[in-house]
């Protein structure tokens, strides 16, 4: 009876200690508690050149949307507030905001219907589109054309789909990351690698011999991603880009 009565209370403990975790989660005011902080979270990404690329030389992730989340930092909190970045990949940026690691995920995240029943967006800040990449002597020239060939992409991304629709009888093989990607293209596991335009014009630039093709298939507005219920976070977002935008720095 008393080993009974002691498994009921450890199980009664820890069932109150999941309750009050879930209700703090829920109950939390990320905008308030990055005003008291002076500091956000951002999850960007670390394997895409131009939107963010980890630096060998600095050891600090660098791209278009490393500086966007600064400055959005600035605009939404002072001068002297502080943005920290977490690394994130198309796999586990969503499960890193639902969890409370990072405050919001800047990370050329495509603003999609399914991704909206989990979490909020911003107003869109950049307008992308799939694209492909392929080898300078491919004789792919658009989307289609990847029909009976095989197309490279990445877990977590909305090129996967997007591919399966535009070239239903296309093999796609994923992978972690665009390195492991952009890896298995020049081993000619692929005849295409697929996802966004400017994602894959930073491998372009960088890599002699690749080339995009096929203009774009798709419509890809990226949007900054906050947890539902986070309102006054979306709302303090939606105010700096706009602001933002209007002294220029973002094109829109």
């Amino acid at each position: 009876m008393k080993r009974k009565l002691r498994i009921f209370s450890l199980f009664t403990i820890l069932l109150s200690v999941f309750l009050l975790s879930a209700c703090r989660k829920n109950t939390r005011n990320v905008y308030q508690e990055v005003k008291r902080s002076n500091e956000i979270t951002w999850g960007v990404k670390a394997d895409t050149r131009l939107f963010g690329l980890m630096s060998i030389k600095t050891g600090k992730i660098e791209g278009f949307e490393v500086d966007l989340a600064n400055a959005l930092t600035k605009e939404m909190l002072g001068k002297d507030a502080k943005a920290n970045f977490v690394q994130t990949t198309a796999k586990t940026k969503i499960p890193l905001l639902k969890n409370g690691n990072i405050d919001a995920v800047l990370a050329a995240m495509t603003i999609t219907p399914e991704r909206k029943k989990q979490i909020d967006f911003s107003e869109p800040y950049f307008y992308a589109g799939q694209s492909l990449l392929v080898k300078e002597d491919s004789t792919i020239k658009n989307v289609q054309d990847l029909n009976g060939k095989t197309a490279l992409a990445v877990k977590g991304t909305t090129a996967v789909a997007n591919v399966k629709k535009f070239a239903p009888k296309a093999k796609v093989l994923e992978f972690d990351d665009y390195g492991q990607a952009f890896t298995a293209l020049k081993a000619g596991q692929g005849q295409a690698m697929t996802t966004d335009n400017g994602l894959l014009a930073g491998i372009a630039t960088e890599n002699k011999g690749y080339k995009l093709v096929g203009g774009t298939y798709t419509n890809e507005p990226y949007g900054i991603a906050v947890n539902k219920g986070q309102k006054q976070m979306k709302n303090a977002i939606n105010r700096a880009l706009n602001k933002l935008k209007k002294m220029g720095r973002i094109m829109h």
